[in-house]
C-alpha cells in the first residue's frame, strides 16, 4: 500500500525546514559572468514550480517509468504554462495530488525488488547504513538540483531510519517520496547571491543555472552530467553555457521540448475545442482533427529541427503534411496514403496556402461553429506572429456575427457594417483586414469560392502592405522585420516564466540582432538566449532591495 498520508506530511514538514540560523544555498558560482551587465536592464526572477508535465518527466528522469500522475492542470496565461506555474498558486489540492503522485512513484518502485535495487545500486543491510547515505546523497542532487548540504542529508537519513520499521527498504521508499515533494524538488528555486559588480543584481548559482538549461532545453531537470559540470563552475561562462547546450540539442529530448514550445506559442491545443457545425461540415471529424495538428508538428519539425531552416519560414512554406484524409480535405491526391502515414506535399508556390497559416490547423481553431472569423483570425496573427498589443472587446459586444446574414450578403459585409459601431471600428479596423486574407477557407480550412452565394473578396492589408489573398501574406511574413523579434519575445517570455518588462527591451534588441545575423534559427536562438547574460542574472525583488 502508498505510504499513509500522515507519515508523508512528517515528511514534507522536514522538506520544507532548515536548519535553525542558517540559510539553504548551493555553492556559489566559481566565476561571475564574463561579460558588463552594466548597460542592460534586468527584472527580478520568477519563482515557478514545475509545470505538470516537467514533474512528470522528472518523476521518469529520477526512477525510471512512472505511471502518469494526477496533477494540478497547467494554465497557459500568455500561451506559457511556465508563466502559469509562476503566477497560479499551488492549491491545497494541488499539494495533495504532488504528494499523492510522490508516494505512488516511491512505492511503485520500491516494492519491486528488481526495480529498487537498480535505482539504488546496493542492497542496504539496516536503516540507516551506508547504502541508505550513498543513495540519498546521489539522488537527493539529482531531485533537487543541486548536493543537500551536510545537515540536511543527516535529516533524511534520519527519516529513512526512523520510519523504517525495521526494514531500510521502506524507510528508503519514504524518504524518496519526501525528496518528491519537497518545494526543492517541485519549485525551480533561485535565490542566486549578490552580484559581484553591480548592486540590486542577484547572480544565479551554477545548479539554478543547470535547471534553468534543462527545463528550457528539454523540459526536464538536468543529468548527471550537467549537474557535473555545475559542481565544477562551468556553467559560470558563456563558453561553457555554449558548450553544454550544444550537447543538449543533440539530445532527442531537445526535439520534443521545441516542439512543445510551438504548441505553447502558436496555441495549438486550442485546436481540441473547436466544433465545426457537423450539420453544415459533415466532413470534420475528429480523427481530421488530429491529423490537423499532426500537420503542424510534422512541419515544425522539419524546419526548425530537421533542416534548422529560417524559423520564419514556418509563416511562408508551401508545403503541407496530410495522410489520406487531411488530403482529400484539401483536395489533394490521396495516392499512396493512408490513415497513419504522412507524406510532405508541396503547395503550388503562386497558392493561397502559405505557411501554418494556411493549414486546417489554424484556419479550424480560428472560426465560429457555422462561420469564418475575420476577426479571429487576424488577432492570432498579430498577436501571436507580430506581438501586437490588441485590447480585449467593450463586454456589450457580441462577438459571433453568424445570425446577421439577413441583410448582409457575406461575412465580410457583415463585418463591415459593424464597423460602423464606434466601440468596435478601432479594434477591427486593425484585426479585420489581415483576417479578410482568409476569406476562401471555409470554418474547416477547407477551400470554398464563395460566401453566402456571393464571390469571395480575399483582399485586405498588413503593416500598411496591401495584400490579395492569404497566399502573398505568406510572402510578406517571410522577411516581415516584426517576425523574428516576436518570436525572440515569445521564447523569452516561456524561458523566464514571465511577461518581459521595459527592463527587458535591450536584452531582447540584443537577441533580436543575434537571431537575425544567425539566419533566423531558433536552435541557435535557444543556444544565444542560454548564453545571454540575462539568463543568469536576475534584478534583486523590491521588497529585499528595499
Amino acid at each position: 500500500m502508498p505510504t499513509p498520508r500522515h507519515a508523508l506530511l512528517a515528511l514534507l514538514l522536514v522538506a520544507c525546514s532548515s536548519e535553525p540560523g542558517k540559510e539553504t544555498s548551493a555553492a556559489p558560482s566559481a566565476h561571475p559572468s564574463d561579460s558588463d551587465p552594466g548597460e542592460l536592464g534586468f527584472a527580478p526572477g520568477a519563482f515557478p514550480r514545475l509545470t505538470s508535465a516537467q514533474y512528470q518527466r522528472a518523476l521518469d528522469s529520477l526512477l525510471g517509468d512512472t505511471d502518469p500522475a494526477e496533477l494540478q492542470p497547467d494554465t497557459y496565461p500568455y500561451l506559457f504554462a511556465t508563466i502559469g506555474a509562476a503566477t497560479d498558486a499551488l492549491s491545497e489540492q494541488g499539494v495533495q495530488q504532488v504528494e499523492e503522485a510522490a508516494a505512488n512513484a516511491a512505492f511503485t518502485v520500491f516494492t519491486d525488488p528488481v526495480r529498487r535495487e537498480s535505482l539504488v545500486g546496493c542492497i542496504p543491510e539496516r536503516a540507516g547504513d551506508r547504502c541508505v547515505r550513498t543513495f540519498l546523497t546521489d539522488f537527493g542532487r539529482r531531485a533537487w538540483r543541486r548536493p543537500l548540504e551536510d545537515w540536511e542529508l543527516d535529516r533524511w537519513v534520519g527519516v529513512a531510519t526512523d520510519l523504517s520499521e525495521g526494514d531500510p527498504w521502506l524507510g528508503l521508499q519514504l524518504a524518496t517520496a519526501g525528496l518528491l515533494q519537497s518545494p526543492w524538488m517541485v519549485y525551480r528555486v533561485e535565490r542566486g547571491r549578490p552580484h559581484p559588480t553591480e548592486a540590486g543584481l542577484l547572480l544565479l548559482d551554477d545548479y539554478e543555472v543547470a535547471t534553468r538549461m534543462a527545463l528550457l532545453l528539454w523540459d526536464d531537470i538536468p543529468d548527471d552530467v550537467l549537474l557535473d559540470a555545475a559542481s565544477e563552475g562551468e556553467l559560470s561562462t558563456p563558453t561553457g553555457r555554449r558548450s553544454h547546450a550544444a550537447r543538449m540539442l543533440a539530445d532527442p529530448r531537445a526535439d520534443t521540448a521545441v516542439l512543445d514550445f510551438f504548441v505553447q506559442y502558436l496555441d495549438l491545443d486550442r485546436l481540441d475545442s473547436a466544433s465545426p457545425d457537423p450539420a453544415l461540415f459533415p466532413a470534420f471529424t475528429d480523427s481530421l482533427r488530429v491529423a490537423m495538428k499532426n500537420e503542424v508538428l510534422l512541419l515544425v519539425d522539419d524546419i526548425v529541427n530537421r533542416r534548422q531552416a529560417d524559423a520564419r519560414s514556418l509563416f511562408s512554406a508551401r508545403r503541407a503534411y496530410v495522410n489520406d484524409e487531411l488530403a482529400a480535405h484539401y483536395g489533394l491526391s490521396t495516392d499512396g496514403l493512408s490513415p497513419l502515414s504522412y507524406a510532405p506535399v508541396d503547395l503550388p508556390q503562386d497558392g493561397e496556402r502559405a505557411g501554418i497559416l494556411g493549414l486546417g490547423a489554424f484556419l479550424t481553431m480560428n472560426a465560429h461553429a457555422t462561420s469564418t472569423s475575420p476577426t479571429l483570425r487576424g488577432k492570432y496573427i498579430l498577436e501571436r506572429v507580430l506581438c501586437v498589443d490588441v485590447p480585449p472587446p467593450p463586454d456589450s459586444v457580441d462577438l459571433d456575427f453568424t445570425e446577421e446574414s439577413a441583410e448582409a450578403a457575406s461575412l465580410r459585409d457583415q463585418l463591415e457594417r459593424h464597423r460602423d459601431d464606434p466601440a468596435c471600428s478601432a479594434c477591427h479596423l486593425l484585426m479585420d483586414p489581415p483576417g479578410f486574407l482568409f476569406e476562401h477557407f471555409d470554418p474547416t480550412g477547407a477551400w470554398r469560392d464563395t460566401d453566402n452565394g456571393v464571390p469571395i473578396d480575399a483582399s485586405g492589408e498588413l503593416s500598411g502592405v496591401d495584400l490579395s489573398g492569404a497566399g502573398d501574406l505568406g510572402d510578406l511574413l517571410a522577411d516581415h522585420p516584426d517576425v523574428g523579434p516576436c518570436m525572440v519575445r515569445q521564447l523569452f517570455r516561456h524561458a523566464h516564466a514571465r511577461l518581459d518588462t521595459s527592463a527587458d527591451e535591450v536584452t531582447l534588441s540584443q537577441l533580436s540582432t543575434t537571431f537575425a545575423d544567425k539566419g533566423h534559427r531558433f536552435r541557435d536562438l535557444l543556444v544565444e538566449l542560454v548564453v545571454h547574460d540575462s539568463f543568469v542574472v536576475v534584478a534583486v525583488p523590491e521588497e529585499e532591495g528595499e
